[in-house]
Order: C-alpha cells, then sequence, then structure tokens
C-alpha cells in the first residue's frame, strides 16, 4: 500500500514556512474537539465569542458556545449576500455598458445597466481588469475633441444605468480635462433614438466570477452592488431595505431560522448588523452541495494560500495551511471567520464571531490568531490509499 496525500500545494506551502515535520501530526480524536475548542474559546482574546463547529458529513454539531446569540458579523455577513447573488441572478450573466456619440455635436450617450464590476481605482482596474470608468471618460473625450476644430469645454451626456456614485466620477473626470459635462439621465428605451456611432464598449465578467472576487477579497462595493442587483431581479428596491427583504427571502428560501436577524447592508461594514452564528453555519451546510452556490466555495480565502487568509496560518498554526476555505470579518472591536476545514476524512463548518472585543489592532490580531489555533486543532490532509 501506498500513501499519497491530496496536498501538493499544502506540502510546498509548509516547506516555504519552514514547518517541521511535526506539523502534519493528526488532528485531535474526534471525542477531544469539544473540550479543547472549550478551553481555547474561553480564552480572554475572544471575550466571549459566539462559535459552532458542525461535522457536515453527518450534520452533528460538534460544539457551540452561543452559537443562537444575535452578534455583529463584520463581512461574513457578504455570505449571504453573495448566496442571495446566485440564488436570484443568472450566474452566466455579463454586464455591457457602452458608450456612443450622440446625435447632435458634442454630445454623448452612455448605455449602462448597473454593472456591479465598475471601478474608478486605477489600481483595481489594473490589478483585477476591472471596468475602469477613467477609460470611458478618456476614450470620450479624445474622441470627441479629434472632431472639434475649436476647443473643447462643454459636454452633454445623457445615460442609463449608471450608479450615481458612477455618474459623479465620470464628472470629475471630465472636469479634470477641463471639460464642463452636463449629464442627464434617460430611460433605456430611449437610448437608441439618441445614440450615435459606438465609442468603447465594457464587459464585465460573469455574475459567478464577480462573487468569486468579492469574497476573495473582501470587496465591499461590488458585494453590495451585486446583493442589490439580487434585490432588483426579485421585485424589492435597490437600497439598504430592499437588501434585507432579499436576504430574508432568501434565508425563507432556504428553509433556515432567521430569527433576530438585522440586516443593515450587505457588505457587513454596518456595525447594527445581527445574525447568528447557527444562522451563518446552516447556510454554509445548504450551499456546499448546492451546484448553484459553487463559485462561493471557489472564491472563499484559502488558509495561507489566498485572498484576506493568504498570510494567515502560516505562522500562528502551518498544519492548516491549504485545509481552510473561510470568509473573514473585521469591524473595530469584531474578528469573525466563517467556512469550512478539512480534517481527514471529515469536513468541519465553522462559525467564530468575536464581536466583544477590544478595539484596535492589538486585539484583532490576537482573536485572530486564537481563531487560527483553534482550528489547527483539528485541520489534517486527507490521506487515500492506492493499491500499487
Amino acid at each position: 500500500m501506498k500513501l499519497l496525500k491530496r496536498t501538493s500545494l499544502l506540502a510546498s506551502l509548509v516547506m516555504f514556512c519552514g514547518a517541521s515535520a511535526a506539523v502534519a501530526a493528526p488532528a485531535i480524536p474526534v471525542a477531544s474537539i469539544a473540550r479543547v475548542f472549550g478551553q481555547i474559546s474561553a480564552s480572554p482574546s475572544l471575550a466571549s465569542p459566539s462559535m459552532i463547529l458542525i461535522d457536515r458529513n453527518s450534520g452533528e454539531i460538534v460544539f457551540q458556545k452561543d452559537a443562537t446569540s444575535l452578534r455583529k458579523p463584520a463581512s461574513i455577513l457578504k455570505l449571504l449576500s453573495t448566496t442571495a447573488t446566485l440564488e436570484y441572478l443568472d450566474p452566466n450573466y455579463r454586464y455591457v455598458t457602452r458608450i456612443f456619440k450622440g446625435a447632435s455635436p458634442r454630445t454623448l450617450v452612455i448605455s449602462g445597466n448597473l454593472d456591479p464590476w465598475m471601478t474608478g481605482s486605477y489600481f483595481e482596474a489594473t490589478k483585477y481588469h476591472r471596468a475602469w470608468l477613467q477609460y470611458l471618460a478618456n476614450r470620450s473625450i479624445a474622441d470627441l475633441k479629434a472632431e472639434e476644430a475649436t476647443p473643447l469645454h462643454n459636454v452633454s451626456i445623457e445615460y442609463s444605468g449608471l450608479y450615481a456614485a458612477d455618474t459623479q466620477f465620470l464628472k470629475r473626470a471630465f472636469a479634470a480635462a477641463g471639460v464642463t459635462p452636463k449629464i442627464k439621465e434617460i430611460s433605456a428605451n430611449l437610448v437608441d433614438s439618441v445614440a450615435g456611432p459606438e465609442i468603447a464598449k465594457v464587459t464585465s465578467p460573469p455574475v459567478s466570477e464577480m462573487v468569486k472576487f468579492a469574497l476573495t477579497w473582501s470587496d465591499n462595493l461590488l458585494a453590495e452592488r451585486l446583493v442589490r442587483a439580487a434585490a432588483h431581479a426579485v421585485g424589492f428596491p435597490m437600497n439598504d431595505a430592499g437588501v434585507a427583504q432579499t436576504i430574508k427571502k432568501l434565508l425563507t428560501d432556504l428553509n433556515v431560522d432567521q430569527t433576530g436577524l438585522f440586516i443593515h447592508d450587505g457588505s457587513g461594514l454596518s456595525h447594527d448588523d445581527r445574525v447568528t452564528a447557527k444562522l451563518i453555519a446552516d447556510v454554509l451546510m445548504k450551499i456546499r452541495v448546492d451546484p448553484r452556490f459553487a463559485s462561493i466555495y471557489k472564491g472563499l480565502p484559502i488558509s495561507g494560500i489566498t485572498g484576506t487568509l493568504e498570510y494567515r496560518y502560516r505562522s500562528t498554526a502551518p498544519q492548516a495551511v491549504g485545509l481552510v476555505h473561510a470568509k473573514t470579518g473585521t469591524l473595530d472591536g469584531t474578528i469573525s471567520l466563517a467556512g469550512y476545514v478539512e480534517s481527514g476524512s471529515h469536513e468541519y463548518i465553522f462559525v467564530a464571531i468575536a464581536d466583544h472585543i477590544r478595539k484596535g489592532t492589538a486585539a484583532a490580531d490576537q482573536a485572530r490568531n486564537t481563531i487560527d489555533r483553534m482550528l489547527g486543532k483539528i485541520a489534517s490532509p486527507l490521506e487515500i490509499a492506492k493499491q500499487n
């Protein structure tokens, strides 16, 4: 018999971290998990957290501590927003934004459909290939100036399907180029009647890819816009109230208990949001085996490897590098983590919300490290026996 480990990437990361052979030690016995987790969860660094650990294979709750108490979730709320996004939007849908010359001189027409992928950030546009608003402005100004015999100072822009923040960015971009834009919103069905030749076009990735990005990098604006698009798709307003209605509808559709749930936004930035660890765990259980939500698991940061977990676990729990797939959460006074951890033949669902910690970076780091070490107690790779 020869043992092959499902850990080629893990092994390289462990070597990179300079870990000793001892880090590959087996996880603690299942019978000891509740006791060990109970001891660690009592750490002052976590300040009486809310936690739950469920064996996904059996559905058994292995450990829980105040799992039904209402807590501030921070960015693990994005798990609900992205689940709603995939539930109510076509995961293959791509947003398209076009900019045209107008029917009259010095006029532009922008036709969009509220593309969540738009950004005003040069860094995000270049590093992550986001649709850059400055690109649309630059192309438009260059095209108009090429046809004008006199200096270009005033431009009229008619648009449909742009966020207010994006129109304000375009207005500033034109002003920075010495052009004063007069911007007017029109209905989508009027675009064809006023649009001339196309100047530029940008297309977003599929919704499923945007979901992965929002989770990997905890992109607040993208998560917010995606869940608002989902709200619109089910007939709710594209505001905070609509987001709350959409997430509550999602939980009803998934048959998940939502007692006491309070949603103020779709990103988790609000200190007024309230969820229970049990609710988040129930959603994670529901979506793990449903192919409609596969991009959520694929988008979760991986311990020591990707996204907002890239630099965690390498020193605190190197044995867990590559074995934790989880969404991080941070607010001043709150550290949270929710997702999945591999432990041999088991996969555990876990949620940890420490929302009573002291404010400040030092307390946040201590809470993160404690949670990471806790998961390190059970993380271990799967060993598969292979016949010679």
